[in-house]
């Protein structure tokens, strides 16, 4: 999977980069389908409390996911989006795999004449 990192209104470290890597590589184990992961993290101005801004947006074979979530931290922000991405993936997952078997319970039965 490609991750692009984008940082809006400052400089993202290589540690905050390296950590955004390692959470949103994690979510492969969900579903190894996906092409791409677009993350944009941003300073939401003035300073304030929660004005960490992260997205993420997976781009998969049958479409895309997305979360967006705001923190205190940057590092908050992504494992929330992380969370909600992996339920999203785990829920596609079974509709994909719940539309596939019903063809070949209607196959069976056009044999069978039910």
């Amino acid at each position: 999977m490609d991750i692009r990192i984008q940082s809006i209104h400052f400089d993202a470290t290589t540690k905050l980069e390296a950590f955004v890597q390692k959470k949103v590589s994690k979510l492969e184990q969900y579903f190894d389908s996906i092409l791409l992961s677009e993350v944009t993290l941003k300073v939401i101005k003035p300073e304030t409390a929660q004005n960490k801004h992260a997205s993420v947006k997976l781009k998969i074979k049958n479409g895309e996911l997305f979360a967006e979530k705001i923190g205190d931290t940057f590092e908050g922000a992504i494992d929330e989006c992380c969370e909600a991405l992996s339920k999203q993936l785990l829920k596609f997952k079974e509709k994909a795999a719940s539309k596939k078997k019903p063809e070949s319970i209607k196959k069976n039965s056009d044999i069978f004449g039910d």
